[in-house]
């Protein structure tokens, strides 16, 4: 250990002592910054929470004065209620008259309430009743701003309909108003049961429930045979239905069609929609496509939201259908088995080949309306009837060609088949066996078939686009001869539906743009109005009508449900 003097370890100690000195000093200092910093965070905190409940008191405040200033606006506009001129408002009224009250009308003498809101004087004497005049009130304030201000109704494209005239551009506020109002009226009129009834009619109903009536006594000072003469009296003395169906036929050249907003805005398909058709309540629309899925909306025409979609893995969709009593839908596709979802449990279920059959493909089918059975076209012009309950085959139609269309008629009970050679089949199925056979007159190659819901009309479609239409019940008495033969089409007729009440029918080709065509069947007539040029159709795959005629939904190439509005029919 080297040498250290006294001197240096002096030096070395004190300058130990001065590190430490200054070390604790800084500390204290930190310690000050520290807790100044924490003051001024709980200041901050504080503020805050003055500052709240502050607003709070405020908000309170105006809330208070809000209440207070409608109070007295409404005690203005309508009266108060503990008010002595006003206190018979509100009470009510026994319309049988007691032995302390004037039995010529049934109430206290003095007033008695108005319906309307009205106070007026009354009288022993009905025949005075309604010369009374009634208490006209004023508004209990007037804007204005309204006086003052001034509204161009020729800028904007939705109010141009408020002009009276063509060369008319500003209105007052006022006016604007009383039109808006006017226009409001006009769109939404008021039905007669909701209006308030007369002092006559309420006279009536005096009549009517007093027990006058049933003592054959005319306590009221009322014409019974006025009251009976009235509408009301004999509405309740006929036993007709008070709602009749419209017996008018739909009109032939024009059609009046509307477009509504797409069906299935919310979700359009990716690929080709190859079926569209609507639940029987005709607010559920399906489609089907290659995308593998199937697609469920709510149509009321104008949102048209989405509830579901399921996707089938590894199943493009080549035919989707409703189950006639819209419990299931069947799907199917070019693979040998074919699917079903169960509308009440959410549940799809792969229905497994049908035994006995090498079909590779149950692309094309026809479910029954009593929905007991499937109908699939199979090869060699063999028709393959599987059961819906069991998922099996339980019997074949045989015909001599190929089959290209089917369509069950008689609620089920018989079955149409058309082959490539143009032989139409009626079939029997309850003793599966051919009843009819008969040639589609200049048919070539068919390739579309179906039949009216009343079974009265069948039509036939074939590859050069003419469309024959049938009356079924002379066709199998042997009348080979169509009704009426349309040439509207130049290209394959791919699809042919009636509608609910077979005065429509459509037709379709999907290799041909825009190629549907809507035809007047009272005078089998083609609607030249509809579609027209710029009518956004494209290339249709599908298309179907609601179940009470009202809408018109047609799904394409591009993947779009188009949906129209057909304005003749009222209920969709």
């Amino acid at each position: 250990m080297p040498w250290v003097s006294r001197g240096e370890r002096e030096r070395e100690r004190r300058g130990t002592h001065t590190r430490v000195c200054v070390l604790g000093f800084g500390m204290e200092m930190a310690m000050e910054d520290l807790q100044q910093q924490q003051r001024q965070q709980k200041q901050k905190k504080t503020k805050k929470k003055r500052k709240a409940a502050g607003s709070e008191a405020r908000e309170l405040q105006r809330w208070k004065s809000d209440t207070e200033e409608a109070a007295r606006l409404q005690s203005l506009l309508f009266g108060c209620l503990q008010d002595p001129l006003t206190h018979h408002f509100g009470k009510e009224i026994d319309t049988f008259p007691s032995p302390k009250q004037d039995h010529s009308l049934g109430i206290d003498d003095g007033y008695f309430e108005d319906r309307k809101g009205d106070l007026v004087g009354g009288d022993d004497s009905p025949g005075e009743l309604d010369n009374e005049p009634s208490l006209q009130r004023t508004p209990a304030w007037q804007d204005e701003d309204e006086q003052a201000a001034h509204v161009d109704v020729s800028k904007v494209n939705r109010l141009r309909k408020l002009r009276k005239e063509e060369t008319e551009k500003f209105v007052s506020g006022s006016d604007y108003i009383l039109r808006l109002r006017e226009q409001h009226s006009k769109l939404n009129p008021r039905t007669s049961w909701a209006e308030l009834p007369s002092k006559d009619s309420r006279g009536k109903e005096l009549y009517f429930d007093s027990d006058s009536e049933a003592e054959g006594e005319n306590s009221r000072g009322l014409d019974p045979q006025s009251v009976q003469d009235s509408e009301g009296y004999s509405i309740l003395r006929r036993n007709e239905d008070l709602v009749l169906k419209s017996t008018s036929r739909l009109p032939q050249g024009f059609i009046e069609i509307t477009k509504m907003r797409d069906a299935n805005f919310d979700e359009p398909s990716n690929a080709v929609v190859q079926s569209v058709q609507f639940h029987r309540n005709a607010q559920l629309l399906m489609t089907a496509g290659f995308d593998k899925k199937l697609r469920f909306f709510q149509i009321d025409g104008k949102r048209n939201p989405k509830i579901q979609s399921i996707y089938v893995e590894d199943f493009p969709i080549h035919k989707a259908s409703f189950v006639p009593d819209g419990s299931k839908v069947v799907a199917s596709g070019r693979r040998n088995f074919y699917i079903t979802y169960d509308m009440e449990h959410g549940k799809v279920d792969r229905m497994s080949p049908l035994i006995g059959r090498d079909e590779k493909s149950l692309e094309s089918f026809e479910v029954c309306s009593d929905s007991r059975i499937i109908a699939f076209m199979g090869n060699e012009g063999y028709i393959l009837l599987a059961s819906l309950s069991t998922k099996q085959l339980v019997g074949t139609l045989k015909m001599n060609g190929s089959v290209r269309a089917m369509s069950f008629v008689n609620d089920g009970k018989e079955l149409l088949s058309i082959g490539g050679d143009g032989e139409i089949y009626s079939w029997d199925l309850r003793m599966r066996r051919c009843i009819h056979k008969g040639k589609d007159e200049g048919c070539i190659n068919a390739t579309a078939l179906t039949a009216s819901s009343d079974g009265r009309l069948m039509s036939t479609g074939s590859d050069t686009g003419v469309v024959n239409i049938y009356n079924r019940e002379e066709f199998l008495r042997g009348v080979s001869k169509p009704a009426k033969t349309l040439m509207n089409l130049t290209t394959t007729v791919d699809i042919i539906k009636f509608n609910v009440d077979t005065q429509l029918m459509a037709i379709c080709s999907r290799m041909k743009k825009n190629n549907l065509r809507l035809v007047h069947l009272p005078s089998y007539t083609v609607f030249h109005n509809w579609p027209t040029v710029k009518t956004p159709l494209q290339y249709v795959h599908s298309f179907d009508f609601s179940p009470g005629g009202g809408y018109l939904a047609a799904g394409n190439a591009a993947g779009k449900v188009l949906l129209y509005r057909l304005n003749y029919y009222d209920h969709a």
